[in-house]
């Protein structure tokens, strides 16, 4: 049963959000110049990975029979993790994708996160991507879809309220992650509706990750608060290190107001669905 339901919230998270990113494309919403959409996306999903991490993950972490000096490790092992994993993929990319025509350019600030977990939409219009850089974006993407599948297995293995709550989480900060993948994609494949099933089949490798997760840690349930921990270090490194960041500009008080009102909604959101599930 809970393995049918972290196949089931994997595919939702990795496909869904993909269609999801896809349909706001279509309708203008992450192309718009001043990237308003974009950044309540953002906002958005901010707000849903912080209450995910200090409202859910962290304090089913804490209740278990592990110390919390080792939990705290654990979490701060895990934000520099992430933190050298990106600094190695956007070295990574800033190699892949420079062009010997214009060798001058950092392109390296280019994609400064837009290739994180959650991308900064307007980098992308400043470069075509190569037909490679395609490919290497569907292997980092498969990759990250990946881990999430595992955290969202590890969620789920702890209590099924948390596996839906850390699904929606994945899914929201996926979002703006996929519109980047797409415009990526579209512009090194033929058409959009090939673009389109890349990104797809690179959100399904999430229901591998899940899979993967459910065996290792039932085989390992001693260490799920650890499990915990770190998908908390993953959600709040995405949170405060990829998202947050790209809502710091100057901006006029009533669009400083509207991203305040997305980052507390996604905070409510993640609570309602906590709620329900917890009520089912």
């Amino acid at each position: 049963m809970i393995l049918i339901a972290i196949i089931t919230a994997t595919l939702a998270a990795g496909i869904g959000s993909v269609w999801l990113a896809a349909g706001l494309l279509n309708t203008g919403l992450g192309t718009r110049p001043d990237g308003v959409g974009t950044r309540h996306l953002l906002s958005l999903a901010a707000g849903a990975l912080l209450a995910t991490a200090f409202m859910h993950l962290l304090p089913e972490a804490f209740e278990s029979q592990a110390g919390a000096h080792e939990l705290f490790t654990t979490l701060l092992v895990g934000l520099v993790f992430f933190f050298l994993l990106d600094k190695a993929e956007l070295w990574h990319h800033g190699h892949e994708h420079h062009d010997p025509v214009q060798g001058h350019h950092d392109h390296g600030q280019a994609h400064d996160h837009s290739h994180g977990h959650a991308h900064g939409h307007e980098h992308h219009h400043h470069h075509a991507a190569p037909q490679g850089g395609g490919w290497a974006v569907l292997t980092g993407d498969s990759v990250h879809c990946f881990g999430d599948g595992v955290l969202i297995a590890s969620a789920f293995l702890a209590d099924m309220r948390l596996g839906l709550v850390a699904a929606l989480s994945v899914l929201a900060h996926e979002v703006p992650h996929h519109m980047g993948d797409l415009v990526v994609l579209r512009q090194s494949s033929a058409s959009r509706r090939i673009a389109l099933v890349k990104v797809s089949l690179a959100g399904a490798v999430t229901a591998l990750g899940g899979v993967a997760g459910y065996f290792l840690v039932g085989q390992l349930h001693d260490w799920l608060p650890f499990f915990l921990a770190v998908a908390s270090s993953s959600f709040v490194y995405v949170a405060l290190a990829d998202l947050i960041p790209q809502l710091q500009r100057h901006v006029s008080a009533r669009e400083t107001a509207f991203q305040i009102f997305w980052l507390l909604l996604g905070m409510a959101v993640v609570t309602l669905v906590s709620g329900a599930a917890h009520s089912h």
